[in-house]
């Protein structure tokens, strides 16, 4: 005899409560169904023409609510208040068996109390999860080297299809953001630079600020905050996905490398294109400063020879030298997180999260870093 499905509906009689349960309540069984608003007072009446079979799952269920809107009347001195809820309409055998419950009262240390921690612990945690994720990035970044090595050595297998597919995601595809994003910052500088070099009567050298901030710090740094918003994003979302339908798994019973198959063209693919979009947002950023030095009265061709005699070969390789380093730390940032994330859809939307944040405060630190050294060096 098939099992019906349990269900209980909360009901109003005039101003009391009705409470009609019906279908099987077995603990293996499927989970009851709750129509209406549990209200705050007991029932005054059960309906259970429809219950069949049922275990400890009903009797918990009611007992919890009984205990609930009973809990308020515990510092009360109103001896009918404090009176046995009616239990009309309930079989026998459970009406028996919520009498011996209802009467022996709940201990008020039964319930889980919240564990005070200490600031000691607190601090703790902290360290014992910021050492592990320490430990994580190093060992991610050690399979990544090895993974340089092999396929080097020509000993890495994965699709060269899915490499390209890859390649054109990280760089066709990004151009319109970056064209936007880069022309955008160089309006910008031009338009700041230009308010205060013309109080010295000094607005053609608007050229040389756009220009050697483009190519310095703001193109290479704005491509990388996008590549981490948008292809580090899809990396994590990506390998998470997977991960969440154990492809990744399959991939290692089939005896493939998962490292190689998923995370090696990501970090290839990463690494060649960072270089040429940051080439690209200079140029584009440049563009943007001209529009504002032609609106200023610069001639764009006075504009571009004073870029071009501002900018000298190495000024304009350190962005570009950058970006190979930003991009390697944006497609591990994304690829680790994908490859650690949880087996759900909330797990894969918490690790695409932390790919995003982790991988543009990796950058930023990382040129941090690189100013710092290149101001030691004085390039």
């Amino acid at each position: 005899m098939e099992s019906s499905l349990p269900s209980a509906r909360w009901s109003q009689d005039g101003d009391s409560v009705v409470l009609e349960i019906s279908g099987d309540w077995q603990q293996d069984g499927p989970l009851p169904e709750i129509q209406g608003e549990p209200p705050n007072q007991a029932p005054v009446r059960y309906v259970t023409g429809e219950l069949g079979a049922f275990d400890s799952t009903l009797p918990a269920f009611i007992l919890a609510h009984l205990r609930k809107v009973a809990k308020p009347l515990e510092d009360t001195r109103d001896a009918a208040a404090q009176a046995k809820p009616p239990l009309d309409g309930l079989p026998p055998n459970l009406r028996g068996l919520m009498e011996l419950a209802l009467a022996v009262p709940e201990e008020g240390d039964a319930r889980s109390k919240p564990v005070e921690t200490s600031v000691i612990n607190k601090l703790g945690k902290i360290s014992i999860n910021v050492w592990a994720g320490i430990l994580s990035i190093a060992e991610f970044t050690g399979l990544s080297v090895l993974a340089l090595g092999r396929f080097v050595t020509g000993r890495a297998r994965f699709r060269s299809s899915d490499f390209w597919v890859i390649v054109q995601e990280c760089g066709a595809q990004a151009l319109p953001i970056v064209s936007l994003i880069s022309f955008l910052i160089g309006l910008i500088l031009a338009f700041v630079g230009n308010v205060q070099l013309t109080n010295f009567g000094a607005s053609l050298y608007v050229a040389d600020l756009v220009g050697i901030a483009m190519v310095r710090e703001m193109g290479v740094v704005m491509t990388a905050i996008i590549m981490s918003g948008r292809t580090g994003a899809a990396f994590a979302a990506h390998l998470g996905s997977m991960k969440a339908n154990e492809e990744i798994d399959a991939l290692r019973t089939f005896g493939f490398d998962p490292f190689d198959f998923l995370v090696l063209p990501r970090l290839l693919a990463m690494v060649m294109m960072m270089p040429l979009l940051t080439l690209y947002a200079n140029f584009v950023g440049i563009l943007g400063g001209m529009l504002v030095g032609a609106a200023v009265g610069i001639p764009p061709v006075l504009y571009w020879h004073q870029t071009l005699a501002a900018l000298t070969l190495t000024t304009a390789s350190l962005g570009v030298f950058k970006s190979f380093f930003f991009g390697a730390i944006i497609a591990v940032c994304g690829c680790l997180q994908g490859m650690h994330a949880g087996k759900s859809s909330a797990a894969v939307g918490e690790a695409t999260t932390r790919a995003v944040v982790a991988s543009i405060t990796a950058v930023i630190i990382l040129d941090s870093g690189f100013a710092a050294i290149f101001t030691v060096l004085d390039i």
